[in-house]
């Protein structure tokens, strides 16, 4: 987990620095995007009593991973050395209970996010817990989110000139298909999924 959280944090602390080099002088309100994304996800729970709904897990842990992002972002800003952040998110995630309720451990995590505007990392661990996810899928999950979106950049994404349709199939569903051929335990995980994708972006696109 320690390497898998490091590598985490540096691709989140560029990913930040790419958007705006003085990132962390923005003050920016991702307290604010986590919130915005509980809500999101609670659509894809399911709340309405007056019509049948069922969870959409899948699409349940892609707004945990954006939600994650944001949490990242938090957690850089407050000037603990990559080791001391390591170490709380360790801790966080050591032994989450959830409550058996999956739409009030995310009205309580999104209260603590509002009350304190700040990274409730105990609280998210309950909301994996609650789909049954594990901190695997959310690292492979966020690495691959997060190349994505530099490769989009890096390949003219901004002005246009990106191409998303390769060879006629979407760039995420390429992504998917890539990882899974990859070592995803390796620590230059991120540095070949963005290598393959650009070999076959290249093959298929130019």
């Amino acid at each position: 987990m320690k390497q898998q959280l490091a590598t985490m944090l540096e691709l989140q602390n560029n990913m930040n620095t790419k958007v705006h080099a003085n990132w962390r002088e923005q003050q920016f309100e991702w307290y604010r995007a986590i919130w915005i994304e509980c809500a999101e996800l609670l659509d894809h729970y399911g709340w309405k009593w007056w019509k049948k709904q069922t969870p959409d897990v899948d699409q349940i842990a892609l707004e945990l991973v954006d939600i994650w992002h944001f949490g990242l972002s938090l957690l850089l800003l407050q000037d603990d050395s990559v080791e001391d952040i390591i170490s709380r998110v360790e801790s966080g995630f050591a032994s989450p209970q959830e409550s058996g309720d999956f739409a009030v451990d995310l009205e309580n995590f999104t209260e603590q996010t509002l009350a304190t505007k700040n990274f409730d990392i105990a609280g998210f661990a309950r909301l994996m817990v609650g789909i049954k996810m594990d901190f695997e899928t959310l690292y492979v999950g966020y690495v691959g989110k997060n190349v994505l979106n530099f490769f989009r950049q890096d390949n003219g994404y901004q002005d246009g000139t990106y191409v998303k349709q390769w060879g006629g199939v979407e760039d995420n569903e390429h992504l998917v298909e890539i990882v899974a051929t990859l070592d995803t335990g390796s620590s230059s995980f991120a540095d070949d999924l963005y290598k393959s994708m650009g070999a076959r972006y290249k093959k298929l696109c130019q």
